[in-house]
């Protein structure tokens, strides 16, 4: 008899404290609570912790964002020219990077631009957008660099595609912007290329640190913005 009252306190016991810690209308009861609630920082929030007591800070003078490399060439008549000149494309001319560059092409520069890169996209076509050049615009003289520059930071009424896109994926567009030039200047297909086993590892397409303004004589292999031109 003992035995049966012993074991029916037990599990009223147990019964009392499980059913204790539900709560449709309260949050059950939680153990060392600061593990489950961090106490982040509010976007903009005023803490003495931080310098003007102000939670928002600039970056430390010379840092650079984890996954961006520095683009080196400015953003002036000058810098342009000099990419014009100097930029070379550090992707092999592969079938799979020429592939991925079309693909991206058509998302992004198709449209003001057209499939064919004669400057004939759906907007110029519904007038939303004028003088979109052709890539054999002997005005213009497109290269691989300028194109890039292009898009990394933009030309005129195009914006800048830096923010979209990748360093990677702004030279497979270069590439196909390229061989739409080719294709409008009536030259031969270019061959596809046999990429080292450098070019096939590396993800980096830019120097590692900022030079100084690079010159005439210097070839850069770097990454750009926006292009208006490609």
């Amino acid at each position: 008899m003992k035995s049966l009252l012993y074991k029916s306190l037990v599990f009223s016991i147990i019964v009392t404290v499980f059913s204790s810690c539900a709560d449709d209308n309260h949050r059950n009861y939680q153990y060392f609570p600061d593990m489950y609630r961090p106490v982040p920082y509010e976007a903009y929030g005023e803490y003495d912790v931080f310098a003007k007591d102000q939670e928002a800070q600039l970056p430390v003078e010379g840092t650079i964002p984890r996954g961006w490399m520095p683009y080196e060439y400015e953003n002036t008549p000058e810098g342009r020219e000099l990419a014009k000149s100097n930029l070379k494309n550090p992707l092999p001319y592969t079938e799979k990077n020429l592939t991925k560059g079309k693909e991206l092409y058509t998302l992004y520069c198709a449209v003001c631009h057209g499939d064919k890169g004669d400057g004939k996209g759906k907007l110029v076509e519904r007038e939303k957008i004028l003088g979109v050049p052709a890539y054999d615009d002997m005005g213009r003289g497109i290269t691989e660099g300028s194109a890039y520059h292009a898009m990394y930071y933009g030309l005129n009424n195009m914006g800048s595609y830096a923010v979209q896109t990748s360093i990677k994926e702004r030279w497979q567009i270069d590439h196909y912007v390229m061989s739409l030039k080719d294709k409008l200047e009536g030259n031969p297909e270019r061959p596809f290329e046999t990429p080292t086993e450098t070019q096939e590892i590396s993800e980096n397409l830019n120097p590692a640190e900022p030079s100084e303004t690079p010159s005439h004589d210097q070839t850069v292999n770097g990454d750009n913005h926006n292009s208006s031109e490609e």
